[in-house]
């Protein structure tokens, strides 16, 4: 198991009080992502994703992101609570940034609200910011965890926390 639960602060939550299952929860802060330094998504009408031992993820409805911008790819993986996900590449100029997004086109019935909604790796972009706060990427590339100062870990993902 982990060592070194961090104690959160006054408006600080524990990735370790996320439930497992995951839960969704509304989310009307402002989202944005910049890759190839173009805003690819902006919005306050996102999903957020909490589970167990991880940075919340967010789910941009379509709507929301600039999704000419974007190509499904052939990755393909699956979430033992969500189902199926497809990854998109994102190509701006002569600049592709491979597997830069997923989603989940036919998702489990109890996370239906994230259908096609669109989570993007903050390791993959230039900037993701939660209202005007620049995230840090979440270590290793299979959570794609948003981090801000209102986040406390230890997070899973990174070298040797893989069977925690």
């Amino acid at each position: 198991m982990h060592v070194g639960r961090e104690e959160p602060g006054e408006g600080q939550e524990s990735v370790w009080d996320y439930p497992r299952p995951p839960m969704i929860e509304d989310c009307t802060a402002r989202i944005r992502v910049v890759v190839c330094e173009f805003t690819v998504a902006d919005s306050t009408n996102s999903k957020r994703v909490l589970e167990t031992s991880h940075p919340p993820v967010y789910y941009i409805p379509p709507q929301d992101v600039s999704v000419t911008c974007l190509k499904l790819s052939d990755h393909m993986s699956w979430c033992e609570w969500k189902g199926s996900a497809r990854y998109y590449a994102l190509t701006i100029g002569d600049q592709t940034v491979s597997d830069v997004a997923w989603c989940y086109p036919d998702p489990a019935p109890r996370f239906a609200e994230l259908q096609d909604h669109l989570a993007f790796y903050p390791s993959k972009a230039d900037a993701c910011y939660v209202d005007d706060e620049l995230v840090r990427p979440q270590k290793g590339d299979f959570y794609g965890g948003w981090i801000t100062e209102q986040i406390v870990g230890p997070f899973k993902g990174g070298p040797a926390t893989m069977r925690w």
